[in-house]
């Protein structure tokens, strides 16, 4: 894929915007009449349980699958009938490459492929996303999910696109590796890069996320900026087990700000910000109530995110 000429990236046109696009398979819609705008040198959250329909979604953005309707436009045009995006890459699902080529082959058939000159830029981008010299030269059938998510975002970047959409790229990793991923994406979208990058885990990507689409069951269900839904959001919630719930549980009904209740697994849920929950912990240890256990299970941006799929904390 070729990049964008510069002279074509003004910073007032959107590096994607949908409007009114739906995808049915047989009688189920997959997308419904979902609107997208995702502007240059910004990160955008397609968040959404499993099955909302994200990566349906990604998949119309880059022309795998052809809308019933709705209208795409890339930088402010109407995608070409050729095969390839003018300054668009990415993947969605698994990458998936052959096997028996190295890292370092894979991405000059990619280059080769794209007409482009990998001299110098294979070395570079392998140290961007982490494949390390040993890793490189090592056949991609050996690799992890994660290693091969690494790989293809390597070879997404190979053309300099201006817009990435990716689908779960932190998938396979650990967590300093997913962490790892984060900052590159963060670095491109410092650099200019328009990302859209799909998740069902809002606190996965809520730090690097300038704005969030959520999804459910193919409908938008929430789109702003993340700090607004970081202003909506409710409380963070809590599980807490003490010496005696129940007097706990009645105590919480006179601490402002604080929400309580049983959980079925044992000791309370509760809801409330640090500064009322911190009260709530000093009012229980004055009633002689120790507190056993106090973990986070879901914090604001999460139970945001809960409260509009209907999900339940972990």
């Amino acid at each position: 894929m070729s990049a964008l000429p510069a002279e074509d990236l003004s910073p007032e046109v959107a590096a994607v915007a949908a409007s009114g696009l739906s995808k049915r398979f047989g009688p189920v819609v997959a997308v419904d009449r979902v609107d997208l705008r995702v502007e240059p040198g910004t990160v955008c959250g397609l968040l959404g349980p499993n099955g909302a329909g994200k990566t349906t979604l990604l998949r119309l953005l880059l022309g795998l699958v052809r809308p019933d309707a709705g209208r795409i436009e890339f930088f402010g045009r109407r995608p070409a009938p050729a095969p390839g995006l003018c300054g668009v890459a990415g993947f969605v699902e698994e990458p998936r490459f052959y096997p028996y080529l190295s890292a370092r082959q894979t991405l000059q058939l990619f280059a080769r492929l794209d007409g482009s000159d990998p001299q110098g830029r294979i070395d570079e981008l392998l140290d961007l996303v982490g494949l390390e010299q040993k890793a490189a030269d090592r056949r991609v059938g050996g690799y992890s999910t994660g290693m091969r998510q690494r790989l293809g975002l390597a070879v997404a970047l190979l053309a300099s696109p201006r817009l990435l959409l990716l689908d779960e790229p932190t998938t396979g990793l650990d967590p300093t590796g997913a962490r790892e991923m984060r900052a590159v994406l963060a670095r491109l979208a410092a650099e200019g890069v328009a990302v859209l990058l799909s998740s069902h885990d809002m606190d996965a990507v809520a730090d690097i996320c300038t704005t969030v689409t959520v999804l459910l069951s193919g409908r938008v269900v929430w789109d702003g900026t993340m700090d607004r839904l970081q202003a909506e959001a409710p409380a963070p919630e809590y599980r807490l087990e003490t010496s005696d719930d129940a007097r706990a549980l009645a105590q919480s009904s006179s601490q402002p700000g604080v929400r309580a209740h049983e959980d079925g697994a044992g000791g309370l849920l509760v809801a409330a910000e640090r500064e009322a929950l911190d009260a709530f912990v000093l009012a229980l240890g004055s009633e002689g109530i120790a507190v056993r256990r106090l973990a986070e299970v879901a914090s604001s941006v999460e139970a945001m995110f809960l409260a509009l799929t209907g999900g339940t904390a972990r």
